[in-house]
């Protein structure tokens, strides 16, 4: 079951920001949830997770800055900025505390606010993610291929690498993370691209973890070409209050194994 999510462009400072509200069921008292993507995905790219979701909690999602429809900053940008931002668009909205959840890039964003905006998460979801700088690092064949926004521009591209990239069900058939990449999920500048490798550059939250003190939720794949399963038992070491589930797929299974892994979401958000 979905509900029809209220999409438009919120001014938070000097910045539009193109946003994603998907309404709870009024009266269950969930905690809202903020999603935040990988590099170079508009929101779009995470609806089949967001169907799976109990209807009962309002989702939030959002472009970062140079992403699908909000338009690029004038300068590069840092995760301790982005994280302010994004602060400031949650009380533009209206939100207080929020649960966060980051997949990939939008991990690494997840933990930085996690550890900066304390006060303003509550519980933390980390999928297909690692500690930045330093991590055990995808192989150069694998890291070519994302220098460069070409998989979300080229659905030819995509398909030739999808499986070698994201591994998971894509090694079989890659039909339906094209499909998700380049229905509906919306490209913005191949500068906002540069932007999001540079506020990721040189980032590391290994310092971090040990101090983040919000119940966390890491999930990974088996078969992850990009995160290897190693950085996520990293991080479950380092957090103090966690636990991980390693999930049989790759990269990507938010979207192509939403069905399976949203319950599992949603029960370690609803749990005591």
């Amino acid at each position: 079951m979905s509900t029809t999510a209220e999409v438009r462009s919120v001014a938070v400072g000097r910045q539009l920001l193109r946003v994603s509200v998907r309404p709870g069921v009024p009266g269950t008292q969930r905690v809202p949830l903020l999603l935040i993507n990988g590099i170079g995905a508009s929101f779009e790219l995470l609806q089949p997770f967001v169907d799976q979701l109990d209807p009962a909690v309002e989702v939030i999602r959002f472009d970062p800055p140079g992403v699908g429809g909000s338009p690029p900053p004038h300068w590069p940008y840092r995760f301790g900025g982005l994280c302010r931002l994004i602060a400031a668009m949650l009380t533009e909205l209206g939100y207080d505390r929020v649960d966060v959840l980051g997949i990939s890039w939008g991990g690494g964003v997840a933990q930085h606010f996690a550890a900066f905006q304390r006060a303003r998460c509550r519980r933390l979801v980390l999928v297909a993610t690692a500690t930045g700088t330093p991590m055990v690092p995808a192989r150069p064949s694998v890291l070519k291929h994302l220098v460069t926004p070409r998989r979300y521009l080229d659905p030819g591209y995509l398909q030739r690498v999808a499986g070698d990239l994201y591994g998971g069900v894509a090694r079989i058939d890659s039909a339906e993370i094209v499909a998700a990449m380049h229905d509906g999920n919306r490209v913005g500048p191949s500068r906002g691209y540069v932007y999001q490798l540079i506020a990721a550059a040189g980032w590391a939250s290994l310092p971090l973890l040990p101090w983040l003190r919000q119940p966390t939720l890491i999930l990974a794949g088996d078969d992850d070409p990009i995160i290897p399963l190693v950085n996520a038992r990293l991080m479950h070491r380092l957090i103090r209050d966690s636990r991980l589930r390693v999930y049989h797929g790759g990269h990507l299974a938010l979207v192509t194994e939403a069905a399976e892994l949203a319950p599992v979401v949603d029960d370690f958000l609803t749990a005591p």
